[in-house]
């Protein structure tokens, strides 16, 4: 079990696809991905193993929930800035978590 104060350390907030391109050089089928988080946060980068449910073409100006505050870590070539959330469908594949309806770039997660 874990204290609220603990699940505040996390911070969870949703922005918008702006750019996503294939990442050849990663080890599993991945995307990179550009998201827009708002003024606040800005524009993060990160990649993703969504290749068997999202194409860059279908995921560019979805709204994605994705954890603003783990350090960058390096992925191959490429610095992932922020994590994307998802669950896996019926097939093992990830399916992004993104809001029912549209929400402000950079609004939290409560």
């Amino acid at each position: 079990m874990i204290e609220y104060n603990d699940f505040l350390k996390v911070d969870i907030r949703v922005g918008t696809v702006i750019d996503a391109k294939p990442f050849p050089e990663a080890r599993n089928p991945a995307l990179k991905l550009w998201i827009d988080f708002g003024e606040d946060i800005g524009i993060k980068k990160t990649s993703a193993q969504i290749t068997q449910n999202y194409t860059p073409e279908t995921i560019i100006g979805l709204q994605v929930c994705a954890v603003v505050n783990f350090p960058s870590k390096q992925i191959g070539p490429f610095m992932s800035q922020c994590l994307t959330l998802g669950f896996e469908d019926a097939n093992g594949n990830i399916t992004l978590i993104k809001p029912e309806k549209l929400s402000p770039n950079g609004s939290r997660l409560h």
